[in-house]
C-alpha cells in the first residue's frame, strides 16, 4: 500500500475496521499462515561468526514452523500451560526464535536481557512465575549460563532449565577446541537440566494439544534494568499480530531480505521485525549472538549486506554512528531502506549516513508498553528529519495535558504528553503488577507514554522531551533511581540527581550530580569507584560525576533535574566544540515549547553555521545562535 501522507493512513483506516481484516487470532494460526503461503522460502538465517563467508544456518518457513511446534510440544511436556511462563535468557541464535514462538504457542514467553545481573534476572523469573528457563550451555567468552544458573537458584518456581549449546554452529578447529576450554558451571539449583536440541528433536511436528481459543496474553517483556524489580509489560496475540501486519502492509514483502543485528529480547527485533516476517514471508538474517555488539560485525557489515542481498537494514543510532567510521566496502545496491528506532536520531548522523550509502533512513517510534509500533516516517513521502513520522494505521495518538479543567487535548504544535491507543495497547493491564498500572491511562483508553511531544500541521509527531525520568543509552532504558540509590549509600553523600548527558554515539550516557553531607570530603574518583561497585547494571555506571555545593531543588525539596540537564548539555557541547577547534561556545540552554531544551551558541571568533552543525549535529538536542 502507498504510505506517503496522513491521507494514505486515513484511507487504510477507512477501508475497513481492523477486526474485519480476517487476520489470524493465535500465534499458531499466524505461523501456519506463512508456512502455507511461503513454506519453501527462507525464513530465518543465523551465523555465529561475522565473516561474509562464515558458516550460516537457514530455516525455511516450513522448517521454522515445524521446529517451533516441536518446541511448543516440549514446553507442554514440561508442564507449561496457557497461563504458565517460559522464560529465556539467550543471545541471538535460531533457538532463540524457536523458543519465542514455541513459548507463545504453548504458554506465555518471557524474553530476558542476558546483560542483566543474576539478581535482576532472578527477580524477573519470580515476578513472571516462570516454570521453564531456556538459556545457554556454558560457552567460552560469555557468562550467560553461569548468571542464569545463579538466577534460577533465586527462583524456586523454575522446574526445568533447557540448555542451548552454541557449539553446533561452530566448524573447523574451533569445534574441536571449545569442549576443552568450555567453562564450568559451578552454581547449583534444584531445576532439572534438559538439552534443547535433543529434547526438541524428540517431539512431533504437529501440535500435541488444542490451540488457544482466540486472543490471550502470550508474552511478558520487561521494560529495563533497575535495582529490585523491573516493570513487566503484558503483550497479547492481537497486539503482536497487529505489529506484524503493519510491517507487512507498509514495509516488507516476501521478496525482502532484512538484516537485524538487534537482540531477540527486545520488542524492536521481536515485534517490529520477526512478527512482520511472519506476516509478510520475508527473510530475516541475525548475524552473531551479540548482533551489533558481536566481534567484527561493524567491520564486516557491508560485506554481510552483499552476501545476503539485503534490502532492509534494521539499525539504531549508535550503530549508524559506528558504521560511519568505516568505509562502505561492498556492493550495497540491494538496499532499499534503513529502518531506525529505539532512540532519537541526530540530524547530522542522518545526513552523513544517506550521503555515504545512498540509502534512505526511515525513523520510527514505539515503546514496550504499547507492544511496540506507534508511528513511522513514510517510505514514499516526506521524511521530516527529527520527527518520528505519522501515526500508523489504526493508531490514535493524542497530545494531552493536565489543566485546571482536567485533561485537555493540545492544539497543533503545542507540547503535551504523547498518549496512544492502538491494538498493541492492553488498556488497564499493561503491567503484571496492578499497582504499576495506576494513573497509566487517560480516559481509561490512552496509554500515557511519558514522552513529551507535539503534532504538526501535517500530522507528523515530534518528541521534545520526556515526562518520565529515564536515561536512554543507545536504546537501552536506565532508571536513574538505580544510580541515585547506589550513590546515596555513600556516607559522604547527602543527595543525588542522575540524568542522561548528551553523547554523540549513544544518545545519552548516565551522569550524576552529588551534594555532600555538611563537612564531608570525598573525591570524584572515589565516588566513581563506589558507583562502579554498587550500581549493578554495567550500562548504568555513570560516565561523569560532579560534586555541587547544593543541588537545584523544587519548592518541595525534590532535585530539579531540568537545571542539571542544562548544565550537562553546556559542558558536553562546549567540550565537543573545543575539541574540534570551533570558535563558539554554548552560553545558555533554554526551554522551547516546540523543541524542548535548546542550546544557545555564541561566536568566540570566525565561525559559520556549518562548522557548528558539523559538531553539534551529532547530538539529539538542537542548537541555535544566541540573540
Amino acid at each position: 500500500m502507498a504510505f506517503a501522507t496522513k491521507a494514505d493512513i486515513e484511507a487504510i483506516n477507512a477501508e475497513m475496521p481492523f477486526e474485519d481484516r480476517g487476520l489470524p487470532e493465535t500465534m499458531y494460526q499466524f505461523l501456519t499462515s506463512v508456512k502455507d503461503r511461503f513454506g519453501q522460502r527462507p525464513a530465518i538465517s543465523y551465523q555465529i561468526f561475522s565473516g561474509p563467508n562464515d558458516h550460516a544456518e537457514t530455516l525455511t518457513w516450513s522448517e521454522f514452523h515445524a521446529q517451533s511446534v516441536q518446541a511448543a510440544n516440549l514446553f507442554r511436556s514440561l508442564g507449561v500451560g496457557e497461563t504458565d511462563t517460559v522464560a529465556y535468557v539467550l543471545p541471538n541464535c535460531n533457538e532463540t526464535a524457536l523458543t519465542l514462538m514455541g513459548g507463545m504457542i504453548a504458554g506465555i514467553v518471557n524474553p530476558i536481557n542476558p546483560l542483566l545481573d543474576a539478581t535482576q534476572i532472578g527477580a524477573i523469573l519470580r515476578e513472571t512465575n516462570a516454570k521453564v528457563v531456556v538459556t545457554l550451555k556454558a560457552f567460552p567468552k560469555t557468562d550467560v549460563a553461569q548468571k542464569t544458573a545463579e538466577a534460577v537458584s533465586l527462583a524456586p518456581n523454575v522446574t526445568h532449565v533447557v540448555e542451548v549449546d552454541l557449539l553446533r554452529y561452530v566448524t573447523g578447529l574451533k569445534k574441536f577446541i571449545i569442549p576443552f576450554i568450555r567453562p564450568k558451571n559451578r552454581v547449583t539449583h534444584n531445576a532439572k537440566v534438559v538439552d534443547f536440541t535433543a529434547a526438541v528433536a524428540a517431539q512431533k511436528t504437529e501440535p500435541g494439544f488444542a490451540d488457544s481459543q482466540g486472543d490471550r496474553v502470550a508474552a511478558y517483556f520487561h521494560t529495563g534494568g533497575t535495582t529490585g524489580m523491573p516493570k513487566v509489560a503484558q503483550h497479547k496475540y492481537s497486539g503482536m499480530i497487529y505489529n506484524g501486519w503493519i510491517g507487512d502492509t507498509l514495509l516488507f514483502s516476501e521478496d525482502d531480505v532484512i538484516i537485524c543485528p538487534l537482540p531477540l529480547f527486545h520488542v524492536f527485533a521481536v515485534h517490529v521485525i520477526l512478527m512482520a516476517m511472519i506476516s509478510s514471508g520475508a527473510h530475516v538474517v541475525f548475524p552473531t549472538p551479540q548482533g551489533y555488539r558481536g566481534d567484527g560485525v561493524f567491520d564486516n557489515f557491508w560485506k554481510l549486506v552483499e552476501r545476503w542481498k539485503v534490502t532492509f537494514v534494521i539499525i539504531v543510532p549508535t550503530a549508524i554512528s559506528a558504521l560511519m567510521q568505516r568505509p562502505v566496502d561492498a556492493d550495497v545496491s540491494s538496499i532499499k531502506t534503513a529502518f531506525s528506532g529505539s532512540s532519537p536520531l541526530p540530524q547530522e548522523l542522518f545526513k552523513r549516513f544517506e550521503a555515504a550509502t545512498g540509502v534512505n533512513i526511515v525513523e520510527g517510534y514505539g515503546l514496550t508498553e504499547a507492544t511496540c509500533l506507534v508511528s513511522c516516517n513514510p517510505l514514499d513521502g516526506e521524511k521530516k528529519i527529527g520527527s518520528v513520522g505519522l501515526p500508523l494505521p489504526y493508531c490514535d495518538v493524542k497530545i494531552l495535558k493536565h489543566s485546571p479543567d482536567g485533561v485537555i487535548e493540545m492544539p497543533t504544535d503545542e507540547v503535551g504528553e504523547i498518549c496512544v491507543d492502538n491494538y498493541g495497547v492492553f488498556a488497564g493491564s499493561t503491567y503484571t503488577e496492578a499497582d504499576k498500572n495506576h494513573d497509566l491511562f487517560h480516559h481509561d483508553v490512552y496509554l500515557r507514554t511519558g514522552d513529551l511531544g507535539r503534532m504538526d500541521e501535517d500530522g507528523y509527531l515530534w518528541i521534545t522531551g520526556r515526562a518520565k525520568d529515564l536515561i536512554i543509552r543507545g536504546g537501552h532504558n536506565i532508571d536513574p533511581a538505580e544510580i541515585e540509590e547506589a550513590l546515596a549509600g555513600h556516607e559522604a553523600v547527602a543527595m543525588v540527581g542522575a540524568i542522561g548527558q548528551p553523547d554523540a554515539h549513544a544518545g545519552e550516557l548516565p551522569c550524576a550530580f552529588v551534594e555532600l553531607v555538611q563537612g564531608a570530603d570525598v573525591s570524584v574518583d572515589e565516588l566513581m569507584a563506589y558507583a562502579e561497585k554498587h550500581v549493578h547494571e554495567r550500562a548504568a555506571h555513570p560516565k561523569h560525576i560532579e560534586i555541587l555545593d547544593e543541588l537545584p531543588k523544587t519548592a518541595v525539596g525534590k532535585v530539579f533535574k531540568p537545571d542539571l540537564r542544562k548544565s550537562a548539555i553546556t559542558r558536553v557541547y562546549n567540550a565537543a566544540l573545543d575539541k574540534a577547534g570551533v570558535a563558539a561556545q554554548v552560553t545558555s540552554v533554554v526551554e522551547s515549547k516546540r523543541r524542548g531544551l535548546v542550546a544557545h551558541v555564541t561566536k568566540t571568533g570566525e565561525v559559520d553555521d556549518a562548522a557548528v552543525t558539523a559538531v553539534l549535529g551529532s547530538f539529539t538536542r538542537p542548537w541555535e545562535w544566541a540573540q
